[in-house]
């Protein structure tokens, strides 16, 4: 089991109007963005060298990470019309949402190495999410269009976004440091995980 979850709620019926106007709306936590990106790169540096010292992620920080993922999950899903809700400002779990990111505890150990060289090992999946994050734009803007004329969302629309949009936010723990398993390429919804999964590392 992946230990980064995406699951999102299928809603046919949308907003002509909130769709029209997303780009507006969206702008309140575009500007609260801000803050929580540069909360994940203190994270991210921090977790890096107490990985690379010590082989643990401090909970504080993870704590940090998680919730900055969150949000950015949650605001690029409201952004690309996958909802119509308002998303909440913090990084909370925030059951109620129609888009929910479940994240494990942090690993016990973590590899040294893998996290040493986590730069080099980042560049295939930020070329796969680069061209993910071409195609979603694309069929983001391809939803707009036929909400704002019809008021639904086809099912193919929305799977086609989910599937993007989940492997963006694990690409996004990746970076983090979150998990140390490249991102799988499937669209499927696992129950929410329960215990922390990773490649067996290189390095103690």
């Amino acid at each position: 089991m992946y230990p980064v979850n995406y699951e999102a709620d299928f809603v046919e019926r949308r907003s002509r109007l909130t769709t029209f106007f997303r780009l507006i709306l969206v702008i309140p936590w575009a500007i609260a963005g801000i803050f929580w990106a540069l909360a994940a790169l203190v994270a991210a540096v921090l977790a890096w060298f107490a990985i690379v010292v010590t082989g643990r992620y401090p909970q504080g920080v993870y704590g940090l990470a998680s919730q900055a993922l969150r949000f950015g999950s949650r605001v690029n899903a409201f952004a690309l019309l996958m909802t119509d809700a308002f998303p909440p400002f913090g990084g909370g779990e925030e059951p109620q949402y129609p888009v929910r990111i479940a994240i494990a505890p942090p690993l016990e150990r973590y590899s040294r190495l893998k996290t040493g060289f986590r730069l080099i090992l980042v560049i295939p999946i930020a070329i796969v999410l680069y061209l993910i994050q071409l195609m979603v734009r694309a069929v983001a803007a391809l939803a707009w269009i036929v909400i704002v004329v019809l008021g639904r969302e086809p099912r193919g629309i929305f799977d086609v976004m989910r599937f993007a949009l989940a492997y963006e936010t694990r690409a996004y723990a990746y970076h983090l440091l979150i998990t140390e398993t490249y991102p799988p390429f499937s669209p499927d919804e696992d129950p929410a995980p329960a215990t922390p999964a990773a490649t067996p590392p290189l390095a103690g």
